[in-house]
């Protein structure tokens, strides 16, 4: 299916001519019936020569209804611009260009309606001021039609060129993510609720999962069921009319502006970097303006930095994206200011003074297709799966430009990844300095002091920076045979052990030499000393010099007989004999019994 809005002025004959196009009556409401003037949006289809399904938004033209309107036209990708042949381009045709200009449709056919009722250089010179008007929009070369919806006259010509138009419309993404801007939600018995929308992108699948982003936040819904032209499917995709039965959410609860969008695809955002696509330079528009946007109208306020770029606060978050179109208009009046393009989905808080210029000029400079190394550097680190969902990144796969190096799934700038490498080392180096006995910096301290978002990214910075990780500490590399000034005591107590292995000092004997716990632990990273429990120190190699004589007595034997072969007191043999036990060397049998595993 395609999806052609309707454009132009009040009583052009808009609603006249999908009428006579579809054979359905596009105007939902009685009152719009008895007055025949359409006051909101109206829907109808059908089938062009070639094939092809179209469905119709038909809007209203009277300036009272420009909300209306832009709902109806936002999410549209193809317009059907009408001007009566008889009336001529009036003010509420420039209101609706300008919207079709803003949002930057391309695709359209130009219909000169009501064609019974003006002469033939009536018509003409209608349709050289609708060209003059439309040479701004992307509308400027769409084919044109003189119609008549009365007598039928141009209505064969008129599908011939939408089916030409149609054809050169480029396909959307079936496979997306789906973002669904709601136009209409109501109740349907027996059913339940039903909300109305035009898919333009994504697939929507009977018992999909959907977020629901609206004015109070997001909330889960599951799709019940699914219609498209009054017929149901278990899947619809792009670019449909389509109606959605959700399950367990009344109505009242969805509000036209309501986005149904695919789970945790995309950002939910109140501020944007725009720049300037059509219509009043940003230094000459009031600060309090409406903001459209898919079918949602949201109050906003906008700081402009120059004519061309502005910082937008939105009264509400809204699902959106860089590249995505806003229509900007005055609050005040019923006229549109202008269109904007979205460049930034998720600007940087300015909390300091200078960080508006700042950012300012860097919004100046961004790509309008997206600037995903100048979104990685203006962050220093980011998840890919963020910039995903700011429509930066393909969803199946993405490529690091130059200069970002990943890491799991953060992007890291690359200058930035130096600086954490860079102030780490520094860190750890100054510790070592003050400190030779030090552990090193603890992984939480190394946290604290880089502030990373994911611990994760830490063993990264460590090994880029030519560290060294032992348990819970970090280290310059050989740093741990580094006892300052308790080297000499060290090196005393390891000529005593080297004559009697077994002979541990005393405590009184370790304080003598200046060996306090955290001396000896320094020591004992260092693999200078071993330190068993009671606080018996011996040499790294009494181990393996025990095993030597255990090993030549009688198996099993007993505490005892293990003291007396070591030459030592049983203060040292108990704490030994437990370390041999712990690392299989020996086994303990019972109480009193142990033998070597061999």
């Amino acid at each position: 299916m395609h999806v052609i809005a309707t454009a132009g002025h009040v009583d052009s004959g808009k609603s006249t001519l999908v009428r006579a196009l579809t054979g359905m009556e596009p105007d939902r409401w009685e009152e719009e019936r008895r007055r025949g003037l359409t006051i909101d949006l109206g829907y109808a289809w059908t089938t062009l020569p070639s094939g092809r399904d179209v469905a119709f938004v038909d809007v209203p033209g009277h300036e009272r209804f420009l909300g209306n309107m832009l709902a109806g036209i936002g999410p549209a990708p193809v317009v059907c611009f009408v001007v009566a042949a008889d009336e001529g381009w009036q003010a509420q045709s420039s209101d609706h260009r300008d919207a079709v200009a803003a949002l930057g449709i391309e695709h359209g056919v130009v219909v000169l309606s009501r064609a019974d009722r003006a002469s033939d250089q009536r018509v003409a010179d209608v349709l050289a001021r609708t060209r003059v008007e439309l040479a701004g929009t992307g509308l400027r070369d769409a084919p044109a039609v003189v119609v008549s919806a009365i007598d039928g006259t141009g209505l064969a010509e008129l599908r011939s060129a939408l089916d030409g138009v149609l054809a050169n419309v480029p396909h959307p993404t079936t496979d997306g993510r789906v973002r669904l801007w709601v136009d209409r939600s109501f109740t349907i018995t027996g059913s339940g609720t039903v909300v109305t929308g035009t898919l333009a992108a994504g697939t929507i699948v009977q018992g999909d999962r959907l977020s629901l982003l609206g004015l109070f936040g997001s909330r889960p819904v599951v799709v019940r069921g699914l219609q498209s032209r009054d017929t149901s499917y278990t899947s619809v995709g792009p670019v449909s009319r389509v109606a959605l039965n959700l399950r367990d959410i009344s109505a009242q609860d969805v509000r036209r502006g309501d986005a149904l969008l695919t789970p945790d695809a995309w950002p939910s955002t109140g501020v944007l970097g725009i720049e300037r696509t059509t219509g009043v330079a940003y230094t000459d528009v009031p600060e309090q303006l409406m903001v459209h946007v898919g079918t949602a109208s949201v109050p906003a306020r906008l700081r402009p930095f120059g004519a061309d770029h502005a910082r937008l606060v939105l009264d509400r978050h809204l699902p959106l994206v860089v590249g995505d179109r806003l229509v900007l208009r005055d609050p005040g009046s019923r006229s549109v200011l202008g269109g904007a393009r979205i460049l930034d989905a998720d600007p940087p808080s300015l909390r300091r003074r200078g960080d508006g210029a700042h950012w300012a000029e860097r919004l100046a400079t961004m790509d309008p297709a997206g600037d995903v190394l100048g979104e990685v550097a203006a962050r220093g680190v980011v998840q890919m799966e963020h910039l995903r969902r700011l429509g930066l990144l393909s969803w199946h796969d993405a490529e690091a430009p130059s200069g970002v190096q990943v890491i799991d799934d953060w992007w890291v700038h690359a200058p930035v990844l130096k600086a954490w490498q860079h102030q780490l080392r520094s860190a750890v180096q100054a510790l070592e300095e003050r400190d030779p006995l030090t552990p090193g910096l603890s992984m939480g301290a190394a946290r604290d002091l880089l502030q990373l978002p994911d611990e994760k990214l830490l063993s990264h910075v460590i090994h880029g920076a030519s560290l060294e990780q032992d348990g819970g500490h970090i280290r310059l590399p050989g740093s741990q045979g580094n006892l300052g000034a308790v080297e000499a005591a060290v090196a005393e107590l390891e000529r005593r052990l080297t004559a009697d292995a077994f002979h541990a000092p005393d405590a009184d004997e370790l304080v003598a030499l200046g060996l306090g716990a955290r001396e000896l632990a320094a020591s004992e990273r260092a693999g200078r000393l071993l330190r068993l429990r009671d606080g018996v120190v011996l040499l790294p190699t009494a181990p393996a010099l025990a095993m030597r004589t255990l090993a030549g007595l009688e198996q099993p034997f007993t505490t005892s007989q293990a003291r007396q072969a070591l030459g030592t007191t049983r203060r040292v043999a108990v704490p030994l004999l437990e370390h041999l036990d712990s690392r299989g060397w020996t086994q303990r049998l019972d109480a009193g019994h142990r033998k070597v595993v061999r």
